[in-house]
C-alpha cells in the first residue's frame, strides 16, 4: 500500500542536516539534543532522525549506537504535541530493523505505545504508534505485553480510522496477537470480528489481503465461526470469491471458509447461498495451485457430514477428484487425496474412484517426494481398502502393495501406520498375502512394532495378526526378531494395542519354535498378571496364553498341571515339575547348561534315534581343528525307545480299549520297577535313584527311560507319552506330593456283543499298586490314589 500524502509539515529529506535551522551538523550532536530542555530544538532533533532513520538499516543502527533509542522512548510521552508526533515517527522508523526492535523490547515502551492509541491524539501519532506495534508484536514476548497491557481494545478501535495507514498498522498488530488462543478469544469477546469484516470492502489490496489472514486465525474457534455467520461473513467471502477482480485473495477467502466448513450450521448457510456450486466451480476449473488446493480443502471439510458426502457424490466429485490427482501440483494432490479419504466414507463413492480409474492415480502418488502428499495417499488407500476387496485388489493391480511395504520403513509415522492400515486390508486376500509376503512385509514391520506412536502400533500389530496366517510368516517374523518387541506390547496400556498384539501372539503360537520363543521372552508370565487381574484381562489375553499354552506343553503342565488327550506330547517335552506363579520357565537347553544340583531332576521325553550324517561328521572334524562351543543337543533315550516299540507290537493289536489301557498300565509299571504295595510306597528308593542318575549324567536333565524306580508322577508321564504315541487317549493331571495320574474315557459293557453305553465314563488308570486297574473317577478308591 503506498504512502498517502503528508500529514502536516515535513522537512524536506536530506542526506545531511545542514538544511535544519539549528547548528547541529553530525549525527552524534542530533542524539544529543534529544536530552535538550528546550521544545523547538526537541522538535526539530527529533524531526532530523526520523529522516535519517528513513534512509535505510544501516542508518537506524548507526543511531541505535550513538544512543538515541532510550531519548525517543521518553520523548513519546512529551506534553508537547509536535515533540511528541516527531518522536514517535523517528521511533516507527527504527522498530521495523530487527536489531533496533531487540533493544527497543529491553526498554518497556509498550506501556507508552499503547496510552497515546486514545482517540483524542494525534492521527499521525496513531500511524507511527501503531506502526511500533506492528514490528514488536512479530516477538512472543512484545505480544504478552501488548495483551496484558490491554492493547486489544484500542487496536480494534482503530481499524475504524479514517487513516488508512492507521487501519493496516493495527490490522497487522492484530493478526500477530491472534495467534495466540487467549488473544482470539479476546478479539471475538471485544467485538472484533465485525470491523475486520469491514475491513473486506477497503480500497486496499493488503488491508484486505490480512483482514482474511486474521479471520483464518479468528475462525479456528466455533464461537467465532457463530458470529462470522451472524454478521454476513460468509456473504461478503463468497461476493470476494465471486469477483475475479479480487483473484488474488481468493485464496486467502477459501482459507476461511475452510476453518468454517467444521460448523454444521455454517455449512447449511453456504448450502443455501449457492456456496457449494461455487466451491465446485473453483475446483473444477483450471485455476492458480493456491486457490485450486484450498477450495478441495472445502470440499474435503464439506465431505465430513454423511449428508453431505450424498449431496457431493450427487454432484460427481469423484470424477474431479480423480482429473485433479493427475494435476502436476503437489499441494493440488494432496488436497485431492484428503478429500478422498473424506469420500471414501460413503460406500457408492469408493466403487465411483475404483470405476473412475482414481486408485492406480493414487498408487502412483506414493512415490512423489513430498512426504506429505505420500501421507495423504496412504490415508486415502487406507480408507478405499477397508472392507473392499475389489478395492484391494485393484491396489494388488496397480503394484501398490510393493510400495507400501517400503513406505513401512519411512520417519513419518502416518505414513507408517496408514501403510501398515492398507496392508493388512488387502491381506485377507491369499494371493495378495502371499505376495505382500514375498517382498519382505514381515521384515519391514518389525521396526514399526517398536515405535511409540499409537496409530503406527495398533496398525502394524493388525496387519501382523492378519499377516501371520501363513506359517512361513510366522518362520519369517521369528528370524527378523520380530517375536520380541511384539511381547514388549504386552505391558502397553493402549487396549487396542494390546488386543491386537494378543490376536498376533495367538496366531504365532501355532508355532512351537515362535511359542517357546515368546515364553523365553516373558510372554507367559505378563499374560499370567493380566489374567489375574479383575480389570485387565478379557477374552483376547486369555486366548493369547491358552494358545501359547497349547504349542508350549512342557510349560501348560508346569503352569496349569494338566495336559488334555488333545495335547500330544512330542520330543522335546520336559516335566520341571509345579512352577511357582509368575516365574519365568526355562527352556530344556538352558535348563541342560546349569550346574548339577539338588533340587528334583528334569524329565525329559525323547523317543528319536540319533542318526549321524556324513556331513554331520565333517563338521565335527572341523570342530575339532577350531575348538568352539558345540551345539547343544538333546540326550537320546535308547531306553523310551525300546519302550515304544514294545507298546506298538503288544498293544496296538488288541481290539478292546479296556485291555489296551491295563497293558499299557502294565507294561509302565513293570519299567518303572513293578507294583509297590500302598503300606511299603515309602520304601521306594526313587529319591536316591533319580539323585545317581543326575550324577551318573552330571546333569539335572534326566530321560524318562533311564528311570526304573518311578512313583505316581513318573508313571503317569510316561504312560501318556507312550499312549499318545500308539493313538490312546488320555489325560495327564498333576496333584500333591509328587501324585500325578492319567484319565480315561472308556465305554461299560461288552464291546463284541455291542453291548457299550452311549456315555463314556472317566477312570483313573493305577500304575502303581495294582497296575492295569481302571478306578472309576470320584470314587474312594480313585480318591485315595490321586491323594496322599
Amino acid at each position: 500500500m503506498g504512502k498517502k500524502g503528508k500529514k502536516g509539515s515535513e522537512t524536506p529529506c536530506a542526506e545531511t542536516f545542514e538544511p535544519l535551522p539549528f547548528e547541529g551538523k553530525t549525527l552524534a550532536t542530533i542524539v544529543l539534543l534529544l536530552r535538550s530542555p528546550e521544545e523547538d530544538i526537541l522538535a526539530k532533533a527529533c524531526e532530523a532522525i526520523h529522516i535519517f532513520a528513513e534512509k535505510g538499516d544501516e542508518n537506524q543502527v548507526s543511531l541505535l549506537g550513538l544512543g538515541a533509542l532510550e531519548p525517543l522512548g521518553h520523548l513519546i510521552t512529551h506534553t508537547n504535541q509536535l515533540v511528541r508526533r516527531n518522536a514517535f515517527m523517528a521511533l516507527g522508523i527504527m522498530a521495523n530493523n530487527d536489531v533496533v526492535r531487540i533493544a527497543l523490547k529491553k526498554i518497556d515502551v509498550i506501556p507508552s505505545i499503547i496510552d497515546k492509541l486514545s482517540p483524542e491524539e494525534d492521527i499521525v501519532v496513531h500511524e507511527f504508534a501503531t506502526l511500533c506495534l506492528a514490528s514488536l508484536s512479530v516477538d512472543f514476548v512484545c505480544k504478552a505485553q501488548i495483551f496484558d497491557n490491554k492493547g486489544l481494545p484500542p487496536l480494534i478501535r482503530l481499524l475504524s480510522s479514517p487513516d488508512p495507514d492507521v487501519m493496516k498498522n493495527s490490522l497487522e498488530t492484530i493478526f500477530n496477537l491472534v495467534q495466540d488462543h487467549q488473544s482470539r478469544l479476546a478479539v471475538h469477546e471485544l467485538g472484533g470480528i465485525p470491523p475486520i469484516l469491514d475491513l473486506l470492502k477497503s480500497d486496499f489490496p493488503v488491508i484486505q489481503q490480512v483482514a482474511l489472514k486474521t479471520l483464518q486465525n479468528v475462525t479456528v474457534d466455533q464461537e467465532s465461526c457463530h458470529t462470522l455467520r451472524e454478521k454476513q461473513g460468509f456473504e461478503k467471502l463468497m461476493d470476494i470469491l465471486s469477483n475475479t477482480e479480487f483473484k488474488d485473495l481468493h485464496a486467502e477467502a477459501l482459507l476461511v471458509v475452510v476453518n468454517c466448513m467444521n460448523d454444521s450450521e455454517s455449512l447449511q448457510v453456504i448450502h443455501k447461498s449457492g456456496g457449494l456450486m461455487r466451491l465446485m466451480e473453483f475446483v473444477v476449473t483450471p485455476n492458480m495451485p493456491e486457490i485450486q488446493s484450498n477450495a478441495v480443502k472445502c470440499i474435503a471439510r464439506v465431505a465430513q457430514s454423511s449428508e453431505n458426502r450424498k449431496l457431493l457424490h450427487e454432484q460427481n466429485v469423484e470424477k474431479v477428484l480423480v482429473e485433479l490427482l493427475s494435476v502436476g501440483d503437489v499441494s493440488v494432490n494432496t488436497a485431492a487425496c484428503k478429500t478422498v479419504f473424506a469420500m471414501s466414507s460413503h460406500l457408492a463413492s469408493k466403487d465411483s474412484f475404483r470405476d473412475l480409474g482414481g486408485i492406480p492415480e493414487v498408487v502412483r502418488l506414493l512415490s512423489n517426494d513430498s512426504l506429505v502428499l505420500r501421507e495423504a495417499a496412504t490415508q486415502a488407500l487406507s480408507k478405499l481398502t477397508h472392507s473392499n476387496q475389489l478395492n484391494a485388489f485393484a491396489v494388488y493391480e496397480a503394484e501398490g502393495h510393493e510400495i507400501l511395504v517400503q513406505q513401512l520403513y519411512g520417519s513419518c509415522p502416518s505414513t507408517v501406520a496408514n501403510s501398515a492400515a492398507t496392508l493388512g486390508n488387502m491381506a485377507g486376500q491369499e494371493v495378495i498375502r502371499c505376495s505382500v509376503l514375498s517382498h519382505g512385509a514381515i521384515r519391514a514391520l518389525v521396526e514399526p512394532l517398536k515405535s511409540r506412536d499409537t496409530r503406527v502400533l495398533v496398525n502394524a500389530t493388525l496387519c501382523l495378526a492378519v499377516l501371520a496366517c501363513d506359517k512361513e510368516a510366522r518362520a519369517e517374523l521369528l528370524r527378523a526378531g520380530g517375536l520380541h518387541p511384539l511381547v514388549n506390547l504386552l505391558h502397553t496400556d493402549q487396549k487396542e494395542v494390546f488386543h491386537n498384539a494378543c490376536l498376533a501372539i495367538n496366531l504365532c503360537s501355532s508355532d512351537v519354535p515362535a511359542a517357546v520363543e515368546m515364553c523365553k521372552f516373558g510372554a507367559l508370565e505378563r499374560l499370567q498378571q493380566i489374567n489375574q487381574s479383575a480389570t485387565h484381562r478379557s477374552s483376547f489375553s486369555r486366548l493369547a496364553m491358552m494358545s501359547l499354552l497349547n504349542s508350549n506343553l512342557s510349560v501348560k503342565y508346569s503352569l496349569t498341571g494338566h495336559l488334555a488327550p488333545t495335547d500330544i506330547i512330542s520330543d522335546g517335552f520336559y516335566d520341571t515339575g509345579k512352577a511357582p506363579a509368575g516365574q519365568r520357565i526355562l527352556t530344556l537347553k538352558e535348563l541342560s547348561e546349569q550346574p548339577v544340583n539338588e533340587q528334583r531332576p528334569v524329565i525329559v521325553v525323547n523317543t528319536a534315534k540319533a542318526k549321524k550324517k556324513e556331513d554331520d561328521k565333517r563338521k565335527e572334524e572341523n570342530q575339532n581343528e577350531t575348538p568352539q562351543r558345540k551345539p547343544w543337543k538333546m540326550m537320546e533315550d535308547v531306553f523310551l525307545q525300546v519302550l515304544l516299540k514294545e507298546a506298538k507290537e503288544s498293544i496296538i493289536p488288541l481290539s478292546d480299549e479296556r485291555e489296551q489301557c491295563a497293558a499299557l498300565a502294565r507294561l509302565v509299571s513293570e519299567a518303572m520297577g513293578g507294583a509297590v504295595e500302598m503300606e511299603k510306597l515309602h520304601e521306594v528308593p526313587w529319591l536316591l535313584h533319580l539323585s545317581e542318575l543326575k550324577f551318573l549324567l552330571q546333569s539335572n536333565v534326566v530321560p524318562i527311560g533311564l528311570i526304573n524306580r518311578g512313583i505316581y508322577c513318573h508313571r503317569a508321564l510316561l504312560f501318556k507319552c507312550l499312549a499318545d504315541r500308539i493313538g490312546m487317549s488320555c489325560t495327564l493331571v498333576r496333584g500333591e506330593y509328587n501324585r500325578a495320574w492319567n484319565e480315561v474315557l472308556l465305554f461299560n459293557g461288552n464291546p463284541s456283543r455291542k453291548e457299550q453305553s452311549s456315555k463314556p465314563c472317566r477312570y483313573i488308570v493305577d500304575l502303581m499298586h495294582q497296575p492295569g486297574s481302571l478306578l472309576k473317577a470320584s470314587t474312594p478308591a480313585a480318591l485315595q490314589y490321586q491323594t496322599l
